[in-house]
């Protein structure tokens, strides 16, 4: 009977069973001299060729030779490499709805389809990011770019420099033991030679990885690697961490330790598909694509205030331990300015790049989106609106007259009228007698009846020569200095007190000279390098793009033809915090000013003590010069490829120290699907000698996505005027002289006296 003999045959396995967990008991209690075994240590890897690893040909000529000692790579034959992150077709996704975030929060696991999977991960993590946008960028597409970033510079440098054949071994585990503590640690060499023992440690960025330094120290350390050598070959300059890093590893191991700066821009592509951020940066509306580049990347991830960008910055060092290219961070947003923009190809997009000053400490990198949005609505302010419009004007006798409704409901009108009070303000500031220029200006003053005395003002700001270069149907903004003019002007409208003076020809030219020697060069120096004025050069540096935009869409139209002259400006209106600013308001603040003074100013005069109260505002036009091709080759050599590059990612300004450029293309294609192979460029030769400092002259070869600077225009013109490149002015003059006059002729500034008690 079957059913019988199953339940005999349970029984008697149940019994087995017993038996065995008896025994089992027996052998690991009942003999007190038997121990439990360890499991057995993982093999160490014995890693693979280069060449194999990487897919490269094992007769892969080196570009450049590797060097024996520290070298840097020549700003020549810098360049670029790219990489896909497959978590960065996620970077316009938002956060989850209140019902599918309750629905995500219900799982146990993660779902199986995106987005659902993105978020659902960022739920578990929620207590450290509580907001969704810091995760994705601090986290999710920051750690999915890590590797890929990695594996692509390594397989650069393997190949750049024909690491390939049966010696070099890539991704090797070996052991390094410490002895000052006994410890062992198991470390992956990126590349190491097994015949002269070269170890290679190669950063895609400017940092050592937190966690493998003490397997290096170790290294340094340990009597069985003395006879080998390690050099560490930086993709991005240094950071503090690397420099204190190679010091401590060579106080241990002296010369055994070199670096190698190999400068290479990354290149971060998204895969096709997913949900992507859009900025509209520079971007003609109705364009089919989406402005995205280096500056849009490092956009998104600005945060609005310097403690927001804070938090966010410490969570991505956190998230991320083994370090991190440039970021954010490294991008004092506040000097950010337009540098250059391409010629405007109708459904091609156009490229732009910013320029901005480093903060090599990465602890800037706020309010990046609020700068750009400015410098992107006052380009397309100044192409929508006809340059008659373009005017302020700041007169207590013409409240009636202050600027064009439509430009005043812009940010680029409001930029233009705050920066002319803010002028008045600097302007009667640098006059304080309690400072040595001040003290110097009044005892300069001609004398009326033993009292100082000057002419009522009228001060307004205008460009000075503007350096600009139009070459490879592009225009790369060089320079855009700005002048103060001052000159004597009345008005009726009175201020407090009484007349100090009514100067005669001859005192109030004595007196502008003084004006003009002492008080205008130093407050002109501010309105070119002061914060308080960085908006008003990032506007105007905006107008002289847009004109040159005009002049291109004269020519054959462009994608911003149905922008000019439109009119329409309602796209790029105030925007946050000043939404509500009117130009009004505005106006009443300076009256305000103006009829009962600003600063009060005690002169001692004839035996008496004068209180001498000061106010007053104005702004003006700019001429333009095309650099010749050998002057910008000379001086900016290398800005070409540099603007190029900043297309697609952060670089450097190789013109400038400590600056850095970033930028676009409104129309740009930045997915991928795989790691390209690399062309490589002529290499250079190098010295192989050693240097004190890193500076060696021959590093170069690698892959390049970038041209070389391209052949300027055939012909060379000169004078005052920007040109195209041959013998037609571009007629920036005109053009932008108009745009920025200011109508009618505004006293800016008046001085009264009042009687005081000792008279």
């Amino acid at each position: 009977m079957p059913k019988p003999i199953r339940n005999r045959r349970l029984r008697a396995l149940r019994r087995s069973a017993v038996a065995l967990a008896c025994a089992s008991v027996m052998a690991l209690t009942g003999l007190p001299g038997i121990t439990l075994a360890t499991a057995a240590p993982k093999p160490l890897d014995p890693g693979k060729r280069c060449d194999e690893l990487y897919g490269l040909p094992s007769s892969t000529s080196p570009t450049v030779d590797l060097p024996e000692f520290d070298a840097s790579r020549a700003k020549s034959q810098w360049d670029e490499y790219e990489y896909v992150n497959p978590a960065k077709e996620w970077d316009g996704l938002g956060p989850p709805s209140a019902d599918k975030e309750a629905a995500l929060s219900k799982l146990t696991k993660a779902p199986a389809t995106q987005p659902d999977r993105v978020w659902w991960r960022w739920l578990q993590q929620k207590d450290k990011y509580p907001n969704f946008e810091d995760y994705r960028d601090a986290k999710f597409i920051t750690n999915s770019g890590n590797d890929p970033r990695g594996k692509a510079f390594e397989r650069k440098v393997i190949k750049d420099h024909g690491l390939v054949g049966p010696d070099w071994i890539c991704q090797k585990e070996v052991e390094f033991k410490d002895p000052d503590t006994g410890k062992t640690y198991r470390r992956k060499l990126d590349a190491y030679n097994s015949r002269t023992k070269q170890i290679l440690e190669i950063k895609s960025n400017g940092s050592p990885d937190r966690r493998e330094i003490p397997k290096d120290l170790a290294w340094a350390k340990d009597p069985n690697w003395k006879d080998s050598r390690a050099k560490f070959v930086f993709a991005e300059p240094q950071k503090a961490d690397a420099k204190k890093f190679l010091g401590d590893m060579r106080q241990i191991a002296g010369d055994r330790v070199t670096e190698y700066n190999y400068r290479s821009d990354r290149v971060e592509l998204a895969p096709k598909g997913g949900q992507r951020a859009t900025s509209g940066l520079l971007e003609p509306p109705g364009q089919s694509g989406s402005t995205r580049g280096g500056a849009t990347d490092l956009i998104r991830e600005s945060r609005p205030t310097p403690k927001d960008m804070a938090e966010y910055l410490n969570r991505r060092n956190v998230a991320n331990p083994g370090g991190l290219p440039r970021g954010p961070g490294g991008v004092d947003f506040s000097t950010l300015d337009l540098k250059y923009i391409g010629k405007p190809v109708k459904g091609k997009g156009v490229d732009f790049a910013f320029d901005a000053n480093e903060d090599p400490t990465e602890n800037s990198g706020w309010g990046g989106k609020a700068k750009a949005q400015l410098i992107s609505d006052a380009f397309f302010t100044w192409l929508a609106l006809s340059p008659d419009k373009f005017w302020v004007n700041l007169n207590p006798d013409e409240p009636d007259r202050i600027m064009d409704a439509k430009f005043g409901k812009t940010d680029a009108g409001r930029v233009l009228l705050e920066a002319d009070l803010q002028m008045k303000h600097d302007f009667y500031k640098a006059m304080d007698p309690d400072t040595d220029l001040g003290k110097r200006y009044w005892a300069a003053l001609p004398k009326q009846n033993g009292y100082p005395c000057m002419p009522g003002l009228r001060n307004w700001i205008e460009p000075k020569t503007a350096q600009v270069r139009e070459q490879d149907g592009g225009i790369y903004i060089l320079d855009t200095p700005l002048r103060l003019k001052s000159t004597a002007q009345t008005t009726i409208t009175p201020g407090p007190g009484t007349p100090i003076c009514t100067p005669n020809e001859a005192e109030t030219k004595a007196a502008q000279r003084v004006i003009d020697q002492m008080i205008v060069p130093a407050v002109e120096k501010t309105i070119n390098t002061a914060p308080q004025y960085a908006d008003l050069r990032r506007v105007y540096t905006a107008r002289v793009a847009a004109e040159y935009i005009r002049q291109q869409d004269a020519k054959a139209p462009t994608d911003y033809h149905k922008i000019i002259n439109s009119g329409d400006v309602s796209r790029w209106p105030l925007r946050a915090p000043n939404q509500n600013w009117t130009r009004e308001a505005l106006f009443n603040k300076y009256r305000y000013i103006y009829t009962h003074g600003e600063f009060e100013y005690k002169i001692p005069a004839n035996g008496t003590v004068q209180v001498y109260l000061v106010g007053g505002v104005d702004m003006s036009k700019q001429p333009k010069h095309n650099v010749s091709k050998a002057r910008f080759t000379a001086q900016h050599r290398y800005l070409p490829r540099q603007a190029q590059t900043s297309v697609k990612t952060l670089t450097d300004n190789t013109d400038m120290t400590g600056q850095v450029l970033l930028g676009a293309n409104t129309a740009a294609d930045d997915t991928g699907t795989s790691t390209p192979t690399p062309t490589p460029t002529p290499a250079p030769t190098h010295s192989g000698k050693p240097t004190p400092t890193p500076t060696h002259s021959g590093g170069g070869g690698g892959s390049t996505h970038t041209p070389a600077p391209a052949t300027p225009a055939p012909s060379e013109p000169g004078g005052d005027l920007a040109h195209t490149g041959n013998d037609s002015p571009i007629g920036l003059i005109s053009g932008i002289a108009a745009a920025l006059a200011v109508a009618g002729g505004a006293l800016v500034w008046w001085m009264r006296r009042r009687k005081t008690a000792q008279e």
